[in-house]
């Protein structure tokens, strides 16, 4: 959880990685450098819950030079703000991470 903080800056979703509905996320998959950019759109991709108290997505993510498959959970409260994650077969990374890979591979 205090990487989600660290990564919105209290965890609200506000911040350099974010473009007013949509939410930017980074994960690195397990075993591979490349490091993918996932968007979230607060208004359409996210799910009420079953007890419908608060809202989620999963997303599956791949990238375009590493195949290895990555499963997020990620939760957020009524309000739509994040307030926690789950990943499998990778991890979450900070978007100097994404573009510290980004200019490695287009140099």
């Amino acid at each position: 959880m205090d990487f989600i903080k660290r990564l919105f800056g209290g965890g609200g979703g506000s911040g350099a990685t974010s473009d007013g509905s949509g939410l930017y996320f980074y994960v690195r998959p397990r075993g591979c450098e490349e490091v993918v950019r996932v968007r979230i759109d607060r208004n359409n991709d996210l799910s009420l819950s079953d007890s419908g108290d608060a809202y989620w997505v999963h997303k599956y993510v791949r990238g375009t030079k590493c195949f290895q498959q990555v499963e997020i959970d990620f939760y957020f409260t009524m309000n739509r703000q994040l307030s926690n994650s789950e990943v499998q077969g990778g991890a979450l990374v900070t978007e100097a991470d994404f573009q510290a890979w980004n200019e490695k591979t287009n140099a």
